[in-house]
């Protein structure tokens, strides 16, 4: 639909030269849009406030008649009060950026209005739960502007988030770092810096309680019901990750999704207008999304209010809400400026801002009557949760089964004896891919583990991702657990982040081709900053995929992810590996997993064990005694068969040949000296490893004196096995190689 304005008029540049306390009346002819139910959705929102005022609001819809709307708001604070409040923010914001000489002063000085509005007013949550399961969601994608975050929590009663803790801002160990970091600060839903990455977070989120609402809310009792909201700025919006993850948010129209879109017109650079020159409203209305703008979001709290209570009531698609501000308010030489973005204001500019605002008080003061204001949270959030808990009670009650399965989930404890739904292969049982043996493996961890959702990059004929016992999610079927990305890689990421973080039992997968985490790799890092156990599932791992050529056959990929922190990187040999690797990704909540699988077929081996996975590497078989075989060779994935077999052939001249089969580096680095020992042998120096991708990082397990078989260069269109032939993946290169060393 058209974009609705809450039209009061865009501040001047100079318009903060004036103390918020005696800015002029703008709001008087602010236009808002109505339609049926609006009255409603303000009732709702402010339940509980005394003395409602009703206000007749000329309003403006994309250029038709105006009418008259009558707009219910709450007296929840004068004025007076209200631009207390907000000033406070502003100057903890000022004052921590200026103690640590780092950070960003203009975002939260020109948002705080809209976030005291949504804290304050609007948001659910219990201050001393961060973790309370139907809290609102809030993410700041904007992550450069956290300490807007951090003194929103401050305020709102948050033990993580102390007067000491903003004087640390940005110091070492504290817990307001330089960007929100979920895994510091409890109250900060999701890792958040690189722009639009939290806007695909929060979809993930709201995806999240959606397909939850669906599968447990029924019509007499409802215990999935929170909002995701998100301020967003114009990096944001320039980022293409944003667009991927809005356009699946309105094709899924994901109701309870709820943007703020900080219309500041400055970036790092300067003026917008040098580079991001687009209609953004239009852009999100063609993603079906609804629109509204927010004119005045320096002082029009009433256009924000309104613009919140307008948006629950739409019930079929997310909201975006343009909020125009002024960057650095208040600042009266650096407002509406660059030089405000990312840098202290300097000792002189935070003067004449005190004296430009009128504030009297000392760096990092809260003023007792908005103490007093704000610690109304710790009651009424105790009190939330606690209605919640009693009507999670009565639904138990009523609905047993279902009640049980939601506890579960919620709890992150998975069911009893869920790992023995995965498959076991022995040498007898056919081969086959291991893309086609990890689709096996999530229809049957399906059955058992009510939290598995995910699905594919528009590839899931090709990455063997479907369920099939589900159908798909979608705005009609929200309750399914397929989900079509369509070709949006890093959105994907991105949404399974927020999935994960959602903290509610769901374990997300996605997929895609491996080469093309290229086009997600921001968000796999994030996965792995973040504590975020998404598992990723990425086939046609090598040039074994064959005459689609180098553009789709990933060389350094392997090599590139582990050197990743906090991600596992696995490479199955066959169907227990993958098995194996699917067990350890399944229990590895707060570390994501790149599971990387064969196009071709690949026989299953004798000696592989879906236990042994967990090691990283294992002995897969070794004809010597001692712990002393005369060679040892390695592989991993598909290149592990050739290795068996080029040890049978060095076997039969009388040597003794270990074979180990090495899935995933990153667990052998966890397992004690004595196992490592056990498996590498410090004095059997004669080591080939053989891998169809790049040579890096194997000197460390081959040695000085051992060989590496691997490809330093593009792949070539061409048969599979061709490939293999040309560039010595091939039994007979491995034993040659390994000759060389005895």
């Amino acid at each position: 639909m058209a974009s609705i304005q809450c039209n009061a008029g865009r501040l001047a540049a100079s318009a903060p030269s004036l103390p918020t306390s005696s800015q002029p009346d703008r709001v008087a002819s602010a236009r808002f849009a109505s339609y049926t139910g609006l009255r409603q959705a303000s009732k709702s929102l402010f339940a509980g406030a005394s003395s409602p005022q009703i206000r007749a609001l000329p309003i403006h819809r994309s250029g038709k008649a105006s009418a008259t709307a009558v707009v219910e708001t709450a007296q929840k604070a004068d004025t007076k009060l209200i631009d207390l409040s907000v000033n406070t923010i502003r100057f903890l914001a000022v004052d921590a950026v200026e103690k640590a000489n780092s950070g960003h002063p203009g975002l939260p000085m020109g948002c705080a209005p809209m976030s005291h509005i949504l804290f304050d007013e609007v948001m659910r949550f219990n201050p001393k739960n961060p973790y309370w399961f139907n809290r609102d969601r809030f993410v700041l994608s904007a992550g450069h502007g956290c300490m807007l975050q951090y003194a929103l929590l401050h305020l709102a009663g948050y033990d993580s988030v102390k007067e000491e803790d903003l004087k640390q801002f940005r110091q070492w160990g504290s817990r307001t770092p330089g960007h929100p970091e979920n895994f510091e600060t409890p109250g900060v839903e999701v890792t958040t810096g690189p722009l639009g990455q939290g806007v695909g977070n929060a979809v993930g989120l709201a995806l999240a309680e959606a397909n939850l609402a669906a599968r447990f809310n029924k019509p007499d009792a409802t215990i999935v019901d929170h909002y995701t909201y998100v301020i967003l700025g114009d990096g944001c919006n320039m980022e293409g990750i944003s667009n991927e993850a809005a356009s699946l948010a309105g094709h899924w129209g994901l109701n309870k999704l709820i943007c703020f879109y900080d219309d500041n017109h400055i970036s790092i650079d300067g003026s917008t207008d040098i580079a991001f020159t687009e209609d953004v409203v239009k852009r999100f209305e063609a993603l079906g999304w609804h629109t509204i703008w927010v004119k005045n979001g320096n002082t029009g709290y009433d256009e924000i209010r309104a613009a919140i209570a307008e948006a629950k009531t739409i019930k079929d698609k997310p909201t975006m809400i343009k909020v125009t501000t002024t960057i650095g308010y208040g600042s009266p030489n650096k407002a509406n400026s660059y030089s405000v973005h990312g840098s202290a204001l300097g000792s002189k500019e935070v003067d004449a801002t005190r004296k430009n605002l009128g504030w009297p008080y000392e760096p990092f003061v809260v003023p007792e009557e908005v103490k007093s204001h704000w610690s109304k949270h710790t009651k009424l959030g105790a009190d939330l949760e606690a209605q919640w808990e009693a009507s999670l009670a009565a639904y138990e009650k009523k609905y047993p089964t279902e009640a049980a399965e939601f506890k579960q989930l919620i709890s992150g404890e998975l069911p009893d004896g869920w790992d023995k739904a995965l498959p076991v292969y022995t040498p007898e049982s056919p081969g086959d891919a291991t893309r086609n043996l990890s689709q096996t493996n999530l229809n049957a961890l399906v059955k058992v583990l009510p939290g598995l959702i995910g699905g594919s990059a528009d590839l899931a004929s090709s990455n063997m991702t479907l369920l099939k016992a589900y159908g798909d999610f979608q705005k009609s079927t929200p309750e399914e657990r397929n989900v079509r990305f369509g070709v949006r890689e890093h959105g994907m990421g991105a949404i399974s982040n927020g999935i994960a973080l959602h903290g509610s039992g769901l374990i997300p997968y996605c997929a895609t081709f491996f080469v093309f985490t290229d086009y997600m790799r921001g968000a796999i890092r994030l996965s792995a900053l973040a504590e975020a156990g998404v598992i990723y599932v990425m086939t046609h791992d090598s040039i074994g995929l064959g005459e689609d050529g180098p553009t789709h056959q990933p060389i350094e990929h392997l090599a590139s992810f582990r050197a990743m922190p906090n991600i596992f990187m696995f490479r199955p040999a066959d169907g227990n590996e993958t098995a194996g690797s699917y067990k350890v990704a399944v229990l590895s909540r707060k570390t994501p997993s790149i599971l990387a699988l064969s196009r071709q077929k690949l026989p299953q081996l004798a000696g592989s064990s879906i236990d042994a996975v967990s090691k990283g590497a294992y002995i897969l078989s070794d004809n010597s005694s001692g712990n002393k075989p005369d060679l040892i060779l390695i592989g991993t994935g598909s290149e592990v068969e050739i290795a068996a077999k080029a040890a049978d052939v060095i076997r039969k001249e009388g040597k003794s040949v270990r074979v180990v089969s090495f899935p995933c580096w990153e667990l052998f680095e966890k397992q004690s000296d004595e196992y490592k020992e056990s498996v590498f042998p410090s004095e059997v120096t004669a080591r080939v490893s053989v891998e169809a991708g790049s040579t890096f990082g194997w000197g460390k397990y081959v040695g000085s004196r051992g060989v590496a078989i691997g490809l330093d260069r593009f792949g070539a269109s061409a048969p599979a096995g061709t490939l293999y032939k040309e560039f010595g993946f091939t039994v007979d290169n491995v034993v040659a190689k390994a000759k060389s060393l005895l």
